[in-house]
C-alpha cells in the first residue's frame, strides 16, 4: 500500500470520526413542521383570543405555522394534561392560565394527573388579564359593599358563575366568602361567554370571570363591575382581589435548543407593540416574565393558594 494511500485512508477515517459520529446532516433544525398551540378554554374565551393572537405573530417568527387547538373542559385541565403527556420535541405548546397549573392540582388532587411543576416546561408569562366580579346593572346593589350586604341578609341568593372548580374567580368568591362572612355560591360554567349569557339572562347574579368577554357588556351598561384584580382607570372606585395571568409552557424534558429558540420567540411576541394593542382592547395588560421568574411567581402563587384553600375549607 502507497504512502499516498495510506494517507488518504486515514484522512477519510478522520472525517468519518467527525463528521458522520458527531453530527446529523439530515437532522433539520426546530421547528421544521407546524407546531400546535392548546388552548384549554372554549373559542371566544381570554385564553383563545390571546393565544391566537400571540399564535399568529409567533407563526410569523418561527416561520411554520403555529395552529390553535382549543380543548376546553374540567376548568382548563383536559388540554393541560394532554399536553403534559404530549411528545418531549416542541412541536405541542400550551397557552393557559394559573389556575390550570397551580390551584387545580392543589384543590383536585384525585382528578387533575399532571403536576404543574414536574411535568410542564415553562417558556414565559405574556399577559395579565383583569379578572373581576360583576353583576348585572339593574341588580338591588350598587357596589362591592352593597353587594355583601345584600348576601348577609340573603344567605345564598346570590350565585356566581366562575371557569370551575379551583379557577381564579372561584378563589375570589371564596375569598369573599371568607373575609365579609357571605355566603355566595360558586357556580362552573365551561367557559366565560356561556357564563356572560347566563348572567345577562337572570339566570345567575353575578359572574367571576377575566374582562375580555364581558368589556362589550360594560360598555352597554348592561354589565357593572363590583371587584376587580388590579385598579382599573375605568372604574377607580372599584376595590381589588386576585390576578389572573396567562403564559406559554410545553412538556417538561423538551431538548434544550428547542427551549431557547421558543423563548426567545415567546418574549418577542410578549414586547411586540402591536400585540399589546390586539391585546388592550380586550382589557389585557402584555406583561413579560422569564422561565425563571414565571418559574418563583408559580412557587409563591402555589404557597398562597394553598393556604386560602385551607383557611376557606377548601382543602384539610
Amino acid at each position: 500500500m502507497s504512502k499516498r494511500i495510506s494517507v488518504v485512508m486515514i484522512l477519510s477515517l478522520i472525517s468519518l470520526i467527525v463528521f458522520g459520529f458527531t453530527s446529523e446532516p439530515s437532522a433539520q433544525k426546530y421547528p421544521d413542521r407546524p407546531i400546535t398551540l392548546v388552548l384549554p378554554m372554549a373559542p371566544g374565551d381570554g385564553i383563545d383570543v390571546a393565544g391566537r393572537a400571540m399564535g399568529e405573530e409567533l407563526s410569523k417568527l418561527l416561520k411554520v405555522p403555529v395552529v390553535p387547538l382549543n380543548k376546553p373542559g374540567a376548568a382548563a385541565t383536559a388540554g393541560t394534561d394532554f399536553v403534559a403527556k404530549s411528545k418531549k420535541d416542541g412541536y405541542t405548546l400550551l397557552f393557559t392560565n394559573n389556575a390550570s397549573v397551580i390551584s387545580a392540582k392543589i384543590l383536585q388532587p384525585e382528578t387533575v394527573p399532571y403536576d404543574g411543576f414536574k411535568d410542564l416546561t415553562p417558556l414565559a408569562l405574556v399577559t395579565q388579564n383583569p379578572a373581576l366580579i360583576a353583576v348585572r346593572n339593574d341588580a338591588p346593589y350598587k357596589n362591592f359593599r352593597e353587594m355583601v350586604d345584600y348576601a348577609k341578609k340573603n344567605p345564598g341568593k346570590i350565585r356566581c358563575a366562575a371557569m370551575g372548580m379551583g379557577a381564579v374567580g372561584h378563589f375570589d368568591v371564596e375569598i369573599v366568602n371568607t373575609v365579609a362572612g357571605t355566603d355566595i355560591a360558586m357556580v362552573p360554567f365551561k367557559g366565560a361567554v356561556p357564563a356572560a349569557t347566563a348572567i345577562l339572562g337572570g339566570h345567575i347574579e353575578a359572574v367571576a370571570l377575566a374582562i375580555g368577554p364581558l368589556i362589550p357588556h360594560f360598555r352597554s351598561g348592561a354589565l357593572k363591575p363590583v371587584v376587580t384584580s388590579v385598579k382599573m382607570s375605568e372604574f377607580p372606585d372599584v376595590p381589588t382581589l386576585k390576578e389572573l395571568w396567562f403564559a406559554f409552557f410545553a412538556p417538561s424534558e423538551i431538548p434544550p435548543e428547542t427551549k431557547t429558540t421558543l423563548v426567545s420567540a415567546i418574549e418577542k411576541v410578549a414586547k411586540d407593540p402591536s400585540v399589546a394593542a390586539k391585546l388592550g382592547n380586550l382589557g389585557m395588560v402584555q406583561d413579560y416574565e422569564s422561565p425563571d421568574k414565571l418559574t418563583e411567581r408559580m412557587k409563591t402563587e402555589y404557597k398562597l393558594v394553598e393556604d386560602i384553600a385551607k383557611k376557606t375549607g377548601m382543602i384539610k
